[in-house]
């Protein structure tokens, strides 16, 4: 097993359906134990969401992963990292000879949102070896969904684990402490309007599943996704994110608030500079085959499934697909086999990380009103009866 900074980085693709993955764990490796789970989270999220504040919410969550993903550029273009989007925070697995810089970059960020949009973002961090002396595992795997996108899959508590452990004992950051770092939020980018499901009956489903038994979550997790693809069709088929329905959001408050979270001040130039790329892009996206080919690929890039141990995902269906769904899943519930929290809305809701506009750029789904964060509700609400 390795345990050098290239752990993840060589780590091999595996070009098959994820059902298939689940089904041979052998395909997955214990991550080395002196590489760390790094945690980001805003505080009071659930309040903050209840005010309408999700959008902010879900592009901090955003730039938090934008800013480690730019750290990690200017230390080395050739170290990569795991990461997973949570709607409203992010989970990163992070090898020990770049976790100083990481977090130190984090809290930068942390006191930027705090000045910007005054919500506290909270960061922490744990080393796997400590984890794993609690009795629980985390074991990767790489996924290629498509030609696009690939991603990382992991079994065992492992992070889960840790991701309780760093939010009982969150200190606040001191956000009036000065630093000589400067925010790198390049790339960011947050002008998509609510995205509405391609069928016109069509809802939004945010859900979270865990499975507490490790020597059952690959079963369990493959059970429930032979019921989603049986139900709501393949990846393509049942993600939210279609070209057809991608539209810009043109509006200069839209462009404002991503200027705001970006470079923290009022500027009239990014400000109407950015407008105007928007408002061209409408036309791009609709009459040039190349902004039709970034559209596609756009569908192909947006991260909608997630398993960090849990499965995390966002999907469409009409009432009766999600119907026929909960029964499955309160069935399983009524055994004690998952824990699951789930959220229906209209639309959902996609910001980016683009640094070129051939393939090299993520789009992170979530849903409106809440989405994940009240999904997340949801299951805590859950998990507190069962104590």
């Amino acid at each position: 097993m390795k345990d050098f900074i290239e752990f993840y980085a060589d780590l091999p693709k595996h070009f098959i359906p994820l059902r298939d993955l689940l089904k041979d764990e052998s395909l997955f490796i214990g991550i080395p134990k002196n590489w760390h789970i790094v945690v980001t989270d805003i505080e009071g999220s659930s309040q903050a969401v209840a005010n309408g504040k999700h959008n902010d919410i879900n592009l901090v969550a955003t730039g938090s992963i934008i800013t480690v993903l730019n750290e990690i550029k200017t230390i080395d273009t050739s170290i990569k990292v795991p990461y997973f989007f949570g709607g409203d925070g992010a989970t990163f697995i992070i090898p020990d000879a770049i976790i100083s810089q990481v977090i130190s970059a984090l809290n930068t960020y942390s006191r930027h949102i705090k000045k910007t949009l005054e919500l506290n973002l909270r960061v922490g961090s744990v080393i796997l070896e400590e984890v794993y002396k609690n009795k629980v595992t985390a074991r990767i795997a790489k996924l290629r969904h498509n030609k696009y996108l690939t991603t990382p899959i992991i079994l065992g508590n492992g992070l889960k684990f840790a991701e309780a452990q760093i939010k009982a004992n969150f200190k606040p950051s001191d956000i009036n402490e000065e630093s000589d770092n400067t925010i790198d939020l390049t790339g960011m980018e947050c002008r998509w309007d609510e995205i509405l499901p391609n069928g016109t009956d069509d809802k939004v489903v945010c859900l979270l599943v865990s499975c507490s038994d490790e020597t059952k979550q690959a079963q369990v997790f493959k059970s429930i996704m032979d019921e989603i693809n049986y139900l709501f069709g393949d990846l393509d088929a049942r993600r939210p994110i279609t070209a057809f329905r991608l539209k810009l959001n043109t509006s200069i408050e839209k462009i404002r608030k991503e200027m705001m979270t970006k470079i923290g001040k009022y500027d009239s130039k990014y400000l109407i500079n950015n407008w105007l790329i928007t408002l061209f892009g409408k036309y791009y996206f609709k009459f040039f085959p190349e902004g039709k080919r970034y559209l596609h690929s756009v569908t192909q890039l947006s991260d909608t499934i997630m398993l960090d141990g849990a499965i995390n995902t966002v999907i469409s269906g009409n009432s009766k697909q999600i119907s026929k769904f909960q029964i499955f899943l309160d069935n399983l519930e009524s055994q004690r086999v998952i824990t699951y929290g789930i959220h229906i809305t209209h639309s959902s809701i996609m910001s980016c990380y683009v640094q070129d506009r051939k393939e090299n750029h993520i789009h992170f789904v979530d849903g409106t009103e809440g989405g994940y964060t009240s999904a997340a509700i949801a299951y805590k609400k859950k998990l507190k009866l069962s104590l």
